[in-house]
Parts: C-alpha cells; sequence; structure tokens
C-alpha cells in the first residue's frame, strides 16, 4: 500500500513538473486603455486560454497605431489588437519604407467587431457639422482614435478651431471643466470609462455623426439609449472594424498563436457568456477587405474541423496529463 502510495505522489510530481515547463507557453497581448474595450477584450482572452497552458500576458497601450508598432518590433509581443482603418491606412501607405515592411509583416488573425465612435461633447453641440471653430479633443497622437479623428475631419471639411492631442482620461476632465468642447473615443460600447466616469449632471451628451462624406467612408452604427445612463435617446454614428493581429511568424511562435486562434474560435460562445458585452457581437467570419488571414491560424482550425475532432475546450493540462500517464 505504501509503495502505491509513494509510487502515486511521484507522478503527480512528474506531471506537475511536466506540466510547468511542457505545458506553460508565455505570450503577450497589447490592447488600449485600462479603460478601454481593447483591454477588456486582452483580459478575457487571458482567463480563456490559461487552463489550457498559454500565460498571456495584457498590456496596455495608446491604440492601434502604438500597438501594430509593438507587434512588428517588440519581444513577447506577438498579438495586438488594432482598428481597420489604421490598418488600410498602413497598407496604403507605400512611400514610407518602415510602413511598408510592417503592412507585409502584420497578418490578421480574426475580424472581432465593430468599434463605435463616441462623439461626447457638451449638450449645445447638435451634431459632428456643429464642430466647426471649436476645440475638441482627439485622442492622443499615435492611438486609433487620433488617426479616426483626423480621417474625420479631413473626409468631411469640418474645421474645429482646435485638435487637441491627449489622452482620453484628461480629455475627459478637460471637457467637464469646460476647457474644450467636444472629445472623441472610438471603442466597443459599452466604455466603461463613460459608465463609470460620467453622470447626468456633468451635462454632456453623445453627439450624433450624420455627415454625408463621413457615412460614404464609415459603416452607419448606432449607440442605443441608455447604454450610459445619462444618454436616454438613440444616438446615430459611424463604426470601424477592430481586429486581433500578429506578426508573421515562423516556427514556435506561429504554432503558439494558432493554438490560441484555435481555443478563441473553439470557445466564442464562453467569451460571449462570460466576457466583455461586445463579445456577444464578434464575427470570426466577417471578411475583411484586403486582409487574408494568418496561415498559421488557418491551419490549427483545420485541425478543429477534422471529421470526428471535438473542438477544443477549456482544459487543466495537469489533469489530463495524469489521466494520460495513468492510463485512464
Amino acid at each position: 500500500m505504501k509503495k502505491r502510495l509513494l509510487g502515486f505522489i511521484v507522478v503527480i510530481f512528474l506531471v506537475i513538473t511536466i506540466a510547468s515547463v511542457g505545458f506553460a507557453q508565455d505570450m503577450g497581448i497589447i490592447t488600449g486603455g485600462k479603460k478601454g474595450t481593447y483591454y477588456q477584450f486582452g483580459l478575457n482572452l487571458a482567463q480563456l486560454v490559461k487552463p489550457s497552458g498559454i500565460n498571456l500576458s495584457v498590456y496596455n497601450s495608446n491604440g492601434s497605431v502604438e500597438n501594430i508598432y509593438a507587434v512588428y518590433r517588440r519581444p513577447r509581443t506577438q498579438l495586438g489588437i488594432v482598428q481597420a482603418d489604421v490598418l488600410a491606412f498602413v497598407t496604403k501607405i507605400q512611400t514610407d519604407p518602415v510602413l511598408k515592411r510592417i503592412a507585409k509583416k502584420i497578418k490578421m488573425v480574426f475580424p472581432l467587431y465593430n468599434e463605435e465612435v463616441h462623439l461626447i461633447g457638451h449638450r449645445e453641440i447638435s451634431d459632428f457639422d456643429d464642430l466647426n471653430d471649436r476645440r475638441v479633443a482627439i485622442g492622443k497622437e499615435g492611438s486609433g482614435t487620433y488617426l479616426t479623428a483626423r480621417l474625420l475631419f479631413e473626409v468631411s471639411d469640418v474645421t474645429p478651431r482646435e485638435m487637441v492631442a491627449i489622452v482620453t482620461d484628461d480629455a475627459l476632465t478637460q471637457l467637464k471643466e469646460g476647457k474644450i468642447d467636444a472629445m472623441f473615443y472610438v471603442a466597443g460600447m459599452p466604455v466603461k470609462l463613460f459608465t463609470e466616469n460620467v453622470s447626468e449632471g456633468d451635462g454632456l451628451a453623445v453627439i450624433p455623426i450624420l455627415n454625408k462624406s463621413i457615412l460614404e467612408f464609415y459603416p452607419k452604427a448606432e449607440i442605443p439609449g441608455k447604454t450610459y445612463t445619462w444618454q436616454n435617446e438613440s444616438v446615430s454614428t459611424v463604426a470601424v472594424k477592430a481586429v486581433l493581429v500578429s506578426f508573421d511568424f515562423r516556427r514556435n511562435h506561429c504554432e503558439n498563436v494558432g493554438k490560441l486562434a484555435r481555443i478563441l474560435h473553439d470557445n466564442l460562445d464562453w467569451l460571449k457568456a462570460n466576457g466583455h458585452p461586445k463579445w456577444k457581437y464578434v464575427d470570426l467570419n466577417y471578411p475583411l477587405k484586403g486582409w487574408d488571414q494568418y496561415d498559421c491560424v488557418k491551419k490549427n482550425l483545420r485541425k478543429s474541423q477534422r471529421p470526428g475532432r471535438k473542438k477544443t475546450q477549456l482544459i487543466n493540462p495537469v489533469l489530463e496529463a495524469m489521466k494520460e500517464m495513468l492510463g485512464e
């Protein structure tokens, strides 16, 4: 009996050792501000993949432009979430040699969801066109919000008196203090910043975007009434697609990104039930024009689609290894 007990303890020790060395894979995803939807998505993914032996570090950032550079250059940052219009911008600017290399090496893992353009301002502002000759915060330079806001003004011929390039938290503070008239934030609703840090007494509103030239460039969207407690009516706006991207890795990172993508694909229902509300609107098969899916992702997805193969489930790698060693 003692020998059997000792043998069982040895098996457990070996399994734990093997799991800690052989199963754990350290990866990183760069997202956005800690009160934005990107960051919440990153936390949800980290929770999802951890039982499968992937330690996914979630990094906050200033947004899409920084994220593209991070995936391209930073070690231990295999994944990032970016806006589709930023991807399109990088692809089209072929005169810059760095951007040209980035466009070639950044690959789509999955399209995710539509990000609504939140234009928040004082209640006397009627719509986007009323931003002429006003002071407007457009996000920190290098963020996706910054690029989208600049594009919106460029295609609409609306000219604010000043475009203030500051981070979102500072923009909201200045808006409440009356130092600026409006601010942009591109993020999937509901945005935690506006849920937690804005109240009816602040005198702010979600401003409609109805400009015809903008609607020719960006798809229509709507922020339903009561998305935020201080917003009573539905508001028309526009949206951009959020996209999960990776570098064009080969060898180990290629396999790791593919494995994570397969876990995400096979457990999307879990994310919809347990993650940020925006997961409910994710369409992993959305045909994102101009972007092909990363071949390492395609290869791993085919494994899930083979006849008779069960979908990847949330597993405990230690328990699975124990069952295998004990012949269960």
